[in-house]
């Protein structure tokens, strides 16, 4: 190999780094922020470097967190854990199920169908808000659980992922072994076809999971009860009475930082089958 193309390839690969580096440091700057922000008094807060800490005091700070509003943070963590759990497990387990049906069964309209799945991929979640608060009071399920989870159950773009995957992954010759073996469709797919669709599934999981744990504004429309809030939604009300209490600026921080670490346990659990599913999705067809 000649020379300068080695040099040409050490530069490449220099200048790839040097751009990964800044992007990285782009994302986890904010959440360095959080950390050294929530380890301060809220004097230190306004009155010294942000970047580097001053007088720690995290545990004391937490406590502070979790015992304010008598324990009111717990309450919209349990909520959010909820919210995002069983919605993301919902929607996830429904996508499998849509996502498998429509890349392998041949029905009149299927062609349709996943074009108006596309479509629901398109549309902008906040011009559905409105209209599905109306809908949930005509119900009588407004300010109640079921009106953030009932939502959170939809995934458009999961059922895209499952489908591509699905007809990527799920060979018709296991399908037609099972059917000769005598199982039926349901026990193919709950044994079969939900272990082959691992990977696509927590990649599915994955995203339902972050979008309804970080969604405000659903919650904002459906909720008036803040002891149903998220953690979002919650935080959204301290930092809006920070004005009046200038406590709850520091109370808010701490919560903020709080609230990431369950989608930073998440992604670090289940980032081996994400990973896996990418790389299995990229070669097989």
């Amino acid at each position: 190999m000649s020379t300068p193309h080695v040099k040409k390839r050490a530069a490449s690969r220099i200048v790839l780094v040097a751009l990964l580096s800044v992007a990285a440091l782009y994302f986890l700057l904010p959440v360095y922020w959080l950390l050294v922000a929530s380890t301060k008094s809220g004097a230190d807060l306004f009155g010294t470097f942000g970047l580097w800490f001053s007088d720690p005091r995290w545990l004391h700070n937490m406590a502070n967190v979790f015992s304010y509003g008598d324990g009111m943070f717990w309450s919209w963590t349990a909520n959010s854990l909820l919210y995002a759990g069983v919605g993301g497990v919902l929607a996830t387990l429904l996508a499998c199920a849509a996502g498998y049906a429509l890349a392998v069964y041949r029905f009149r309209g299927r062609e349709t169908v996943f074009k108006g799945v596309l479509a629901g991929v398109l549309l902008p979640s906040t011009t559905l808000a409105l209209p599905m608060y109306l809908l949930f009071s005509k119900v009588g399920l407004a300010d109640s659980y079921w009106a953030v989870l009932i939502p959170s159950m939809v995934s458009p773009f999961g059922v895209y992922l499952c489908r591509i995957y699905a007809e990527a992954a799920v060979p018709a010759e296991m399908l037609e072994a099972a059917r000769v073996d005598g199982a039926g469709e349901w026990r193919i797919f709950g044994t079969l076809v939900l272990r082959t669709m691992t990977p696509a599934l927590v990649t599915v999981f994955l995203f339902q999971f972050v979008g309804i744990w970080n969604n405000y504004f659903l919650p904002l429309v459906m909720l008036s009860d803040d002891r149903k809030y998220p953690i979002t939604l919650g935080l959204t009300t301290w930092q809006s009475a920070a004005e009046r209490n200038p406590e709850l600026y520091q109370l808010t921080v701490g919560g903020a930082f709080l609230s990431i670490l369950p989608l930073a346990a998440a992604m670090l659990v289940l980032q081996r089958y994400w990973r896996s599913g990418l790389t299995q999705g990229s070669v097989k067809g």
